[in-house]
């Protein structure tokens, strides 16, 4: 029991200034200890690149616009123009980025000292301590409480306890990290007024509710009751927990398919931290099995996962590659998730995961020129990336993304108090351990070149074992000099390679961390796969708007195709031999570059390993397309093109609850939760037609009605029936429809709560 609270106290002696604000330290021992952000500066490299690109993007903002939608709400006078996108006045989730604002602000200006963003973050505060006092009984939201009236009658309305965590956390961030005791003020007055809110629920209400997404409450509340130890926010923290989700898990279950990923994680997030506040183990269980689900049966090969959105079976994962892949916002969670499991067992294979996802998904979803971000990061080939625009997007991944790139220095190095130092990532950086009198200094170009150097200055001499990460991906070639001579590096891949000794001024260690190309497959599907230098995922620039080139191989030798590119670490070339497109028989050269480094241009991260009959087969198939679009071409009467602005404005386009974007190369359309969207399209009179529409085989659990002027002519089911490819639906025009007329109406009308479409195409043709 002493050595117990000797542990606890030297905790507290090293805690960081966030933790020092922390009343409520952990019910067992933390293995691991982070680093505050204070104490990490990057240097030179792509990480301080981006977080430069996010912090003047975060300088770029004006406070007064973030708080207008609070202000009107409020009752409170508010001059300035409103922000677009998810920010806009009539925007359901209005006020979530404002959250992620403070919680960026905070964390960037402790990462490099930025007081313009902290003064910008505490005028931010203030206004949302005016608007709080305003509303009276401690509610704080840019849009009325009357939305937790409809969440609670189960009506519809857009996750507004998602955005109230949104706001919560900011604030907390900014006591903790920006030392405003007036943010905490208003964070408090906030949890007692939703305990006041839900306190009228029953459990089983309660449970009800939580079929909504509501983000990370039961995380932010667990924070919260660490800072004030108020019994009170622990409690309604448990109440947050939604058990449909989280008991499965206890158990070992994983009944995540169909599910809406990222809504789930904060789930899992928000119970690893109750753990270390109450020490229930059934928490860390659920905890570290859903890590293990995600990570290793349903992640791609750059670390994020699910498909529009949702969890993809896995036993099918390598079907599902759409431009929807990989929310962004999924991953920033699941590296949160994974910090937990590491300081509880600080084992290589978390920092491993860590690493691929930080290089391969959220370093790639920035816009190296920009700034800007990704809501997803596609991975079907032939893809491109999508980026958020400054005032005019505000996704979720917009706000998870200004905190992505403020936060780079939390996870390089770690502690266990006074006697280990773990250098996880080798990211060129300087850590100043304050409580050791340590400054260690990471000079790298780390991933091009394969090597990192720490150089020690110490105040005086100091014993420590130093944790070195001997990654996964690492094969032959590991090695460790200390001052110019080799130590024995007694570790084997995914663990940690320990040189003790007494660190003085001067002392430096060499690390080798050898790269070697290689590829990764889908567990379901062995022919198509990626290509790695390292832990660094490649991939290949193709042309727009044509055939993806596949791999043509028999023996196997995939990699001898594979040429270094001199001068240009990650860099290489692939040869005309080994890729082939459908029309291009004699192959094409292919660039592979580094996937976090390409922005603007068409990309491949999946290849298709073929034979040459399976190459001629599709090929043939190819040509076949190609006639029948053509057939198609000469019996058509009209055309929309759901989705493309002009087409639809030509063809009368009304629509309710109706989205469109871009998939790839082709527009869509769908109408949700019942809506509905339709278009007035040429007919020929009294000749025999019919409709044709064009689907992506992905889409699932959709259901409509298909009406032409107010008839319904079929209903149309999409159940993922046709995975991985587009396919076309065939409607004969009943000819009573068409007597007389020179137009038509279609309707696509979604069942009560179901999604109509998406449509890719819609067109008459002559019978």
């Amino acid at each position: 029991m002493k050595v117990f609270f000797a542990a606890i106290c030297l905790m507290l002696c090293q805690a960081t200034p966030a933790e020092r604000m922390e009343t409520i330290q952990p019910m067992n021992p933390i293995e691991a200890q982070a680093f505050d952000l204070r104490d990490v500066r990057l240097l030179d490299g792509p990480f301080l690149h981006a977080q430069e690109l996010d912090r003047r993007y975060l300088r770029s903002l004006d406070p007064d616009r973030l708080l207008h939608n609070f202000y009107v709400n409020a009752g409170l006078p508010s001059s300035v123009a409103p922000l677009g996108g998810w920010e806009a006045p009539d925007c359901e989730l209005r006020g979530h980025f404002v959250g992620h604002y403070l919680s960026a602000c905070a964390k960037m200006a402790a990462s490099t000292g930025d007081e313009t963003l902290r003064r910008n973050a505490d005028r931010v505060v203030d206004g949302l301590a005016r608007c709080q006092q305003a509303l009276g009984s401690g509610y704080l939201s840019a849009f009325p409480e009357t939305f937790l009236d409809r969440v609670e009658a189960r009506q519809r309305v857009w996750a507004p306890w998602y955005t109230l965590h949104k706001i919560l956390a900011g604030l907390l961030d900014m006591y903790l990290y920006g030392d405003n005791k007036q943010a905490l003020e208003v964070a408090q007055k906030m949890a007692a007024w939703a305990k006041r809110r839900t306190d009228r629920l029953s459990d089983e209400q309660m449970q009800s509710m939580l079929d909504t997404e509501h983000g990370g409450m039961n995380e932010v509340l667990a924070n919260l009751y660490a800072v004030t130890g108020n019994k009170d926010d622990l409690a309604l923290s448990l109440r947050f927990n939604h058990r449909a989700v989280l008991d499965p898990l206890m158990q070992g279950e994983d009944h995540l398919t169909g599910l809406h990923a990222n809504t789930q994680i904060p789930k899992v997030i928000g119970a690893a931290r109750q753990y270390e506040l109450t020490g229930d183990e059934r928490l860390r269980t659920l905890a570290a099995f859903f890590w293990n689900v995600v990570t290793q049966e349903r992640s791609y090969v750059i670390g994020g996962h699910s498909d529009d959105e949702s969890f993809s079976p896995k036993e099918r994962l390598s079907h599902y590659l759409s431009v929807h892949t990989t929310e962004t916002c999924n991953t920033y969670n699941m590296l949160k998730l994974t910090r937990h499991l590491f300081l509880w067992d600080p084992k290589a294979e978390y920092a491993d995961y860590y690493e691929r996802a930080l290089y391969n998904h959220i370093l790639a979803s920035q816009n190296p020129e920009t700034g800007m971000m990704c809501y997803y990061v596609s991975l079907r080939p032939g893809s491109h990336k999508v980026y958020s625009t400054p005032t005019d997007s505000f996704w979720c991944c917009t706000g998870t993304g200004v905190e992505n790139h403020a936060q780079y220095g939390d996870s390089i190095y770690f502690h266990d108090g006074a006697t280990a130092l773990f250098v996880n990532l080798f990211i060129a950086s300087e850590l100043t351990w304050k409580a050791t009198g340590i400054t260690l200094r990471q000079e790298t170009r780390f991933p091009e070149e394969a090597r990192t150097q720490l150089v020690f200055t110490c105040k005086r001499p100091v014993r420590l074992a130093l944790r070195i990460r001997h990654p996964g991906w690492v094969g032959s070639g590991f090695r460790i000099l200390v001052n110019g001579k080799e130590t024995p590096a007694d570790s084997a891949p995914s663990s940690y390679a320990t040189v003790s000794r007494t660190w003085k001024t001067g002392d430096t260690v060499e690390v080798f961390l050898p790269m070697a190309l290689h590829t990764e497959a889908f567990r379901d599907d062995p022919h198509r796969l990626a290509f790695l230098e390292g832990p660094i995922v490649l991939c290949g620039e193709v042309k727009e708007e044509a055939p993806v080139p596949d791999i043509i191989s028999t023996d196997g030798h995939i990699l001898d195709g594979l040429t270094p590119k001199p001068g240009k670490p990650l860099y290489f070339t692939g040869s005309a031999r080994l890729f082939h497109a459908t029309g291009q028989p004699e192959g094409t050269n292919i660039s592979l570059i580094p996937f976090y480094a390409t922005a603007d241009r068409s990309y491949t991260v999946y290849w298709d390993v073929l034979t040459p009959d399976q190459f001629q087969a599709k090929e043939q198939a190819y040509e076949a397309e190609i006639a029948r679009q053509k057939e198609m071409a000469a019996r058509r009467v009209d055309s929309v093109q759901p989705g493309e602005r002009q087409s639809e404005r030509d063809h009368a386009f009304a629509g309710e609850d109706t989205y469109a974007g871009d998939f790839g190369d082709r527009h869509w359309r769908d109408a949700r939760n019942g809506g509905w969207f339709a278009y007035t399209i040429t007919v020929l009179p009294g000749a025999p037609q019919e409709l044709v529409c064009t689907y992506w085989g992905n889409d699932d659990s959709r259901k409509f009605a298909i009406l032409v002027d107010g008839v319904k002519i079929a209903t149309q089911r999409l159940d993922n029936a046709h995975p991985g490819k587009f396919f076309d639906v065939v409607y004969p025009l009943p000819p009573e429809l068409l007597q007389g007329k020179k137009a038509i109406t279609v309707r696509f009308q979604g069942e009560p709560g179901r999604t109509a479409g998406g449509i890719f195409g819609c067109m008459v043709l002559k019978k």
